[in-house]
């Protein structure tokens, strides 16, 4: 009973925070986490595949090409969502000074710049049969396009320093201010004159058919946890690389390959 309390008190305290906070805390956790996160994204990915691709009807106007919407959507949605995680775990290092907090912000980064490319590739096939041209200068791509440039900028900047503090500090910097760049690209359709068709999705309504909607979902928690494992994978390799030296990495590393 007393320890149910004190773990009780524990939760609502905040101590659980800077317990994980910590490397050797987080490293056995971020496995388990990701060996879960790889099963659900091969399973929800197998469903929203089938009914997206072979279940849900044909659109009216677009014919068979919007199908791309299926992994175009929930790609550009999570690149916009992880660079806003990338910049709220830059900031989270900023102020409380947590090592890990820039782990994760440096683990986010080559995953949202895939689904930065894919969303473009995608926006790409789908542009060509429905525009006329695989691309064109509109304001969506283009702040699509940047957001791009900007993870890169970011991992280039983080590569950059040999001063591991100094370069979490300055790309952190980067990533805060970048992140203006997100509510650019998803108001974008509404603030200016864009070929790019309006949201289909919205909280509370949709114009999607119920067979479309249920795909749409079901590839958007796929595409979720695929970049949740893929980050803590990444953030595994970035602890292992940082910590190198500390003892208790070469019992946690043999303990997680169990």
């Amino acid at each position: 009973m007393a320890r149910t309390e004190q773990q009780s008190n524990e939760k609502f305290s905040g101590r659980w925070f800077w317990r994980y906070a910590a490397p050797a805390t987080f490293y056995p956790l971020a496995g388990k986490i990701e060996k879960l996160c790889w099963v659900v994204a091969i399973v929800l990915a197998a469903i929203g595949l089938y009914l997206g691709f072979f279940v849900a009807p044909t659109d009216a106007t677009q014919g068979e090409v919007y199908r791309v919407i299926f992994i175009h959507v929930p790609a550009a949605w999570m690149a916009m969502v992880i660079y806003l995680a990338m910049a709220f775990w830059a900031a989270t290092g900023l102020v409380l000074g947590t090592r890990l907090s820039f782990m994760m912000s440096h683990a986010l980064a080559p995953t949202g710049a895939i689904m930065s490319v894919v969303a473009l590739l995608t926006g790409a096939l789908w542009g060509r049969p429905t525009w006329g041209t695989y691309w064109v200068w509109d304001a969506r791509l283009t702040s699509t396009l940047i957001l791009f440039f900007l993870y890169v900028g970011y991992m280039a900047l983080v590569a950059a320093f040999d001063d591991k503090k100094k370069g979490d500090r300055a790309s952190a910097l980067i990533a805060l201010v970048g992140a203006i760049n997100v509510p650019i690209i998803y108001f974008s359709v509404k603030w200016w004159n864009s070929l790019h068709q309006g949201s289909s999705v919205r909280p509370g309504s949709s114009s999607m058919a119920s067979t479309m909607l249920t795909a749409m979902m079901v590839m958007t928690f796929a595409f979720w946890a695929y970049c949740i494992a893929a980050s803590m994978y990444r953030l595994r390799t970035e602890i292992i690389e940082r910590e190198r030296n500390a003892a208790w990495l070469p019992a946690a590393v043999k303990e997680a390959s169990k």
